[in-house]
């Protein structure tokens, strides 16, 4: 049997399924297996929550109209959360809690008892407290009990024909900001703007622009650092991010890597 038929077997004799699905690759699979398995008993949430990127959003719509399943977008705004405002170690959790009370709303209003996310097993050995605040809310992971694997996951997702199954992976916009960092709407706006810029005058797929106190760090994939040796265009991109309010612009030497801002700043 392949993996995409145990991970739709999953969903098989299910009454119904809501899906909390972000713009990856990982809950768009959880989607289409749902879909495939459950018809329109299968719904698709997605949650703009202010820290999710506009790109995001729209590629969540795309993957949605691909697969044929119902779309509910709910919005609200993580920034009214105090909890997650301050940016300590659990702000993942916090965001994640917060989620999880507006799926539970969505769920009933819909009469759906299962709530499912996009966990897979890769995420479980990293340190991830918002899947934490997920399971202490009773959301399952079809991914991690039918065993996929990152590795998995964009193999299927190939195979099925999902247009975002080589999307490099992504996190919300609050995650370039280092932990003990406020939060604010105008640092999310310009690292926002800072990397779609750098995507379209470089034509590179993966970035991360973090945010160290006024000061911009670019990561990128370290086979796209060479991508970003062009001087003129660098000269317009510190142009620009200096009229967003970045003192300086630097380039990661390491490349991008996920977790990096996982520390406390004085």
């Amino acid at each position: 049997m392949k993996k995409i038929d145990d991970l739709i077997e999953w969903f098989v004799g299910k009454q119904n399924v809501l899906v909390a699905l972000s713009g990856g690759v990982d809950s768009a699979l959880v989607a289409y297996a749902a879909y495939k398995a459950l018809g329109t008993h299968a719904v698709a949430v997605t949650a703009d929550y202010k820290t999710l990127s506009q790109e995001e959003l729209e590629i969540a719509k795309k993957v949605c109209q691909e697969i044929g399943i119902r779309h509910i977008i709910i919005e609200y705004n993580e920034l009214e959360n105090p909890e997650f405002v301050k940016n300590d170690k659990n702000r993942c959790f916090h965001c994640r809690t917060e989620l999880a009370d507006h799926l539970l709303e969505i769920s009933e209003k819909e009469n759906i008892k299962i709530i499912v996310d996009g966990t897979n097993l890769d995420d479980l050995t990293e340190y991830r407290p918002g899947i934490v605040a997920l399971k202490k809310n009773g959301v399952q992971s079809p991914l991690v009990e039918s065993k996929f694997t990152k590795s998995d996951i964009r193999h299927v997702a190939r195979e099925v024909g999902l247009s975002i199954h080589d999307k490099p992976s992504n996190s919300c916009l609050a995650s370039r900001i280092p932990w003990g960092t406020t939060v604010t709407a105008e640092k999310l706006a310009r690292i926002e703007k800072s990397e779609i810029m750098i995507k379209q005058l470089f034509g590179i797929r993966q970035v991360r622009v973090r945010d160290l106190n006024n000061n911009a760090s670019i990561e990128v994939d370290k086979n796209e650092i060479t991508l970003l040796q062009d001087k003129e265009k660098m000269g317009i991109l510190d142009e620009y991010l200096n009229r967003l309010g970045f003192l300086s612009t630097a380039i990661d030497p390491n490349g991008y890597r996920p977790g990096k801002l996982n520390v406390i700043t004085d």
